[in-house]
């Protein structure tokens, strides 16, 4: 196997050799844009290493690694709609650099896009790729309903809210993992072990991402410190704090985030102090670890080089302890 940089790298070849430039030029610019605008691009490499995992060759990945990232995209342009975001990755979101409707229509082909992708493989593998493929779209659009339907709610179950980010994030990643090993020719419970390695990898991810909001550092994050909490979003933190703090806490905490507008420094450094004053900064660090453990135990059991399941193990404990 190549390392996660090579395999970046090889990525960034294939999708810099990739045409996004046709007519009408009002629809398929904003794809480009988005296109390039950077990311860690971790989805489309899980895709090539697991190809590579099971002794395939990931450049017979490097379709569906694409069709991974358009789609991750694809959802990036319509959720910053939805959002009301301005900024992505520290450039105008398509919606603001166009228009809504621009972001819509260029949002909708690219999801065309995605699955125009799969035309490359046999009809056999076609059909698996795309039933994998077509089970995550759903379940990403039912994650991101969840999410819209607690914005409007004043509680959120722990549980309600692990099965938001399982299905907004960590579906995508046991996915992109899933279609590389069915390429390289895994056998079905193969993938799905694999895909269970993604989607428990998933969840920390979102994890580690609710803790870097609040206490990360912006510098290395790339954004403002608190936005979740600025935006009222009802993450693990707030959840479990709930939990923890005493019944006049509790209540200072749900005032906070009933406030509008939510966004000032005073309200983020006082939701901080509770969260911290109720332990929560560790009890997720904790959570981090045992989902990342998770993951880490289902690839145990699988015949594979031991090589190549330390590559995987490597890449896991990167995601848990990153800062950005």
């Amino acid at each position: 196997m190549l390392s996660v940089p090579e395999y970046q790298s090889k990525f960034l070849a294939y999708l810099e050799s990739y045409s996004f430039k046709k007519e009408p030029e009002g629809l398929y610019a904003p794809v480009s844009y988005i296109m390039h605008l950077g990311g860690k691009r971790l989805r489309p490499v899980l895709t090539l290493m697991a190809a590579d995992f099971f002794g395939g060759d990931y450049r017979d990945a490097l379709n569906a690694a694409l069709a991974v990232e358009i789609f991750h995209n694809f959802t990036l342009v319509h959720d910053d709609i939805m959002d009301g975001a301005s900024m992505r990755r520290g450039q105008a979101c398509v919606h603001e650099k166009w228009d809504v409707n621009t972001g819509i229509l260029s949002g909708d082909v690219m999801l065309i896009m995605s699955y125009k992708l799969f035309e490359n493989y046999t009809a056999e593998l076609q059909i698996a790729l795309l039933k994998a493929f077509n089970q995550m779209a759903a379940e990403v659009c039912e994650g991101q309903q969840y999410d819209v339907d607690f914005e409007m709610r004043a509680e959120v179950s722990l549980e309600e809210y692990l099965l938001m980010i399982t299905y907004k994030t960590a579906v995508l990643v046991g996915t992109a993992l899933k279609m590389g090993a069915l390429i390289a020719g895994a056998s079905a419970d193969e993938a799905e072990t694999l895909y269970d390695y993604g989607l428990n990898l998933g969840i920390a991810f979102q994890l580690q991402d609710d803790y870097l909001d609040a206490f990360g550092d912006e510098k290395t994050f790339g954004k403002k410190i608190g936005g979740d909490i600025a935006e009222n979003k009802k993450t693990f933190l707030y959840i479990k704090a709930l939990e923890r703090l005493d019944s006049e806490d509790a209540q200072l905490l749900r005032d906070l985030y009933e406030l509008n507008p939510a966004d000032s420094d005073e309200k983020i450094r006082t939701v901080k102090d509770l969260f911290r004053s109720s332990g929560i900064p560790e009890i997720v660090r904790d959570e981090i670890r045992s989902y990342t453990q998770k993951a880490f135990d289902c690839i145990s059991p699988l015949k594979v080089e031991d090589s190549n399941k330390q590559m995987l193990l490597d890449f896991g404990s990167t995601l848990m302890t990153r800062t950005v």
